[in-house]
């Protein structure tokens, strides 16, 4: 009998079907709202008080950009709205549908009747699974969480608040298997949670505790298991088609860069033949004009003549017929 590997203990949460059965059902709004209020560090007056979720016809229909996980739209106390999505992959157009997202549900307000006084502000908040902005030695470094919004760029005074954006980076995340903050330890459910046999310490207590009870495997029916096995495979097949995307530019790229080399090699190659051809030419010039005038080449600048550079020996050439003599060791 063939071999299988045991089936995890919990499911992965940045997968659509784990996320929203954690996050998007009506049951469990109150974990949402405790992962925005940890992700938005807001204090109590500002705090989410109730979401209210995007209707599947409401969503853009991006085909590339379909393993975007979830969209919610969510108020605070004070009427801020935010847009809230998860995305699994780093596709082509990513940030301009960010961008694109919260823009909309900014102008959307108005369609309800609503006057351009009335206009609420809105906060686009986007868990990622990759890296949007790697960190190097060369500037500042984006952390795991980065808040962006606008500033006016010679003086840096804030202003035009009415949209901003908020990302969490999970590969930033390195607290180990330690964290200490909510922010950390939503940041390690995202990433560990497929990996855990048992609920850790770090993660045994309130809103954690339920949001690994939700994912528990053993919880699925047979139908619930199919789904998330194929969203997986979905994911997988989707991540191998942007592997095999890049390795193919990769090859193109190559192949593109190998034959302008090629090209630019045979170019150099000729011009330089012809340079040498030059050289040679002048050199034979000169010897002939040394033998006419009675003043033979001794064997050091016979040397000295082979090693000469085009310009030079036209140089030379010009001096021997002008004086007659060689001039050993240098130029006119």
């Amino acid at each position: 009998m063939a071999w299988s590997p045991a089936p995890p203990v919990f499911a992965d949460p940045k997968t659509d079907f784990v996320f929203k059965r954690i996050f998007g059902q009506e049951a469990h709004k109150h974990l949402l709202i405790e992962l925005l209020n940890a992700l938005l560090e807001l204090d109590v007056s500002h705090r989410i008080v109730d979401i209210t979720y995007l209707t599947p016809e409401q969503r853009v229909p991006v085909e590339e950009l379909k393993l975007s996980i979830l969209d919610v739209k969510c108020t605070d106390a004070s009427g801020v709205q935010y847009v809230v999505e998860m995305q699994v992959l780093n596709v082509e157009g990513f940030e301009k549908r960010v961008v694109y997202n919260v823009s909309k549900a900014y102008v959307m307000q108005l369609r309800r009747g609503n006057d351009y006084p009335t206009l609420r502000h809105v906060v686009g908040v986007t868990i990622c699974d990759f890296e949007l902005w790697p960190n190097d030695n060369e500037g500042p470094s984006v952390p795991l969480l980065s808040r962006w919004h606008m500033r006016e760029q010679h003086t840096n005074v804030e202003g035009l608040p009415q949209v901003q954006y908020v990302f969490l980076e999970l590969p930033k995340y390195a607290a180990g298997e330690h964290p200490q903050s909510l922010l950390e330890k939503w940041a390690y459910f995202f990433r560990e949670a497929d990996n855990l046999d048992v609920i850790p310490p770090e993660l045994a207590e309130a809103p954690f505790t339920e949001a690994m009870e939700i994912a528990r495997v053993s919880r699925f029916s047979a139908g619930e298991w199919e789904a998330y096995d194929r969203e997986l495979m979905a994911e997988q097949d989707a991540r191998g088609a942007l592997t095999l995307a890049r390795r193919v530019g990769r090859e193109e790229g190559k192949k593109d860069g190998l034959e302008r080399g090629r090209k630019d090699g045979l170019q150099q190659g000729r011009e330089q033949g012809r340079a040498e051809g030059r050289a040679e030419g002048i050199r034979e010039a000169v010897r002939m004009l040394c033998e006419i005038v009675g003043t033979p080449l001794t064997d050091a600048q016979q040397h000295e003549l082979s090693t000469l550079d085009e310009p030079t020996l036209r140089r030379r050439l010009n001096r021997l017929q002008a004086t007659k003599q060689w001039d050993e060791g240098h130029d006119p």
